[in-house]
C-alpha cells in the first residue's frame, strides 16, 4: 500500500519502542487486508503520554497500541475502558471512535487464543502454576480464570507480590501466592506451567526459571517469551514429553485482536505470523 492523503494512521506508544516488531506485523496485516493504513512506532517518554494521547484525537489516528511503561497511566486518559481492561488494570489497545477513546487489553485474550489453538487444550478445571507476578501475569491470569481454570498458583521470589496477585484473581477462581520453594508441595497437582518471567529471554538463553526435573508427559508448559521461540524451559519440557507452547502466538494474537477492534475485519493471522518469523530469520 502506498501512503497518500487517505491513509489512516496507527502506531505503538512505548519506552523503549525501537525493538518492536508490531510495525512489521501490523503493516503486513493492513496490506494483506487491502486497507489503506500505516502503522509506526513512537517513542513516548515519561511525562509526555497525556500529550501523545491527545494527539490521537488531534491527528485523527484510528488507534494505537500501548506498551511498557504506559499501560496503566494511559487508563487515566480514556473516555471509556472495556470491562476486561478495567479488571486487569491495564490498557494495551486504544480505539479512536470519532474522537472518543476506548481502551482494551488484548494480552490475556491473545494468550488464551494462542494457547488453545496451538495445543488443543481445554482450560476447564485445569490447575495452573504461574511463574512470576509481574505486569504480564495479571492479564494472562485473568484470561485463564475467565476461561475456566479452577486453580492458579503464583510463584514469585517476592511472596507478598504473589499473594497480592492471588488476592486479585481470587475474585474469578481459587488462587494462592507462594515462593519458588513452595512449588515442590503442589507440583503433582499442576496441569499447566506458564512462565511470565523474562528468564530465558535473549541474550540469557541458557537460563531456566525453575527446576524442570519434575516435568512429565501430559503437562503443558507455556512460555510468554518469543525470543528465542524455543527457550531452554520449553526444550527441557519437550524432552520430558510435555506439550509446549511459545510466546510467539500471544504476541501475534494480541496484535490480531487490536487489528479486529480497529477495523471490524478478521485479522490475517498467518500473514502476520509470517512477517514476524521473517524478521527473526
Amino acid at each position: 500500500m502506498q501512503i497518500n492523503s487517505h491513509t489512516i494512521l496507527y502506531g505503538v506508544f512505548g519506552d523503549p519502542v525501537r525493538h518492536s516488531k508490531s510495525p512489521l506485523m501490523l503493516n503486513r496485516a493492513f496490506a494483506e487486508a487491502g486497507i489503506n493504513a500505516a502503522y509506526a512506532a513512537f517513542h513516548i517518554q515519561p511525562g509526555t503520554l497525556k500529550d501523545a494521547i491527545n494527539g490521537i484525537r488531534a491527528l485523527q489516528f484510528r488507534g494505537v497500541n500501548v506498551t511498557i511503561p504506559h499501560k496503566e497511566e494511559v487508563m487515566s486518559y480514556m473516555d471509556e475502558i472495556d470491562e476486561g481492561a478495567r479488571s486487569i488494570g491495564a490498557v494495551n489497545t486504544v480505539v479512536n471512535d470519532g474522537g472518543r477513546l476506548i481502551g482494551y487489553n488484548t494480552d490475556g485474550i491473545g494468550y488464551i487464543r494462542s494457547l488453545k489453538e496451538e495445543t488443543g487444550l481445554s482450560l476447564s478445571g485445569k490447575k495452573v502454576l504461574m511463574l512470576g507476578a509481574g505486569g504480564a501475569s495479571r492479564g494472562v491470569a485473568y484470561a485463564l480464570a475467565k476461561d475456566g481454570a479452577s486453580m492458579i498458583w503464583f510463584a514469585n521470589r517476592t511472596v507478598e507480590r504473589a499473594k497480592d496477585l492471588a488476592s486479585y484473581t481470587s475474585a474469578y477462581t481459587e488462587s494462592a501466592g507462594i515462593g519458588f520453594d513452595g512449588i515442590e508441595a503442589i507440583k503433582e497437582q499442576v496441569d499447566i506451567v506458564v512462565n511470565n518471567t523474562p528468564v530465558g529471554m535473549h541474550p540469557n538463553i541458557n537460563e531456566v526459571p525453575i527446576d524442570t526435573s519434575w516435568f512429565h508427559e501430559g503437562l503443558v508448559v507455556s512460555d510468554i517469551i518469543y525470543t528465542p521461540m524455543e527457550t531452554r524451559l520449553l526444550r527441557e519440557a519437550k524432552q520430558k514429553g510435555a506439550v509446549t507452547h511459545s510466546g510467539l502466538g500471544m504476541f501475534i494474537y494480541q496484535g490480531a485482536y487490536a487489528f479486529e477492534y480497529w477495523t471490524g475485519k478478521s485479522a490475517p493471522v498467518e500473514a502476520m505470523r509470517e512477517a514476524v518469523l521473517n524478521s527473526m530469520a
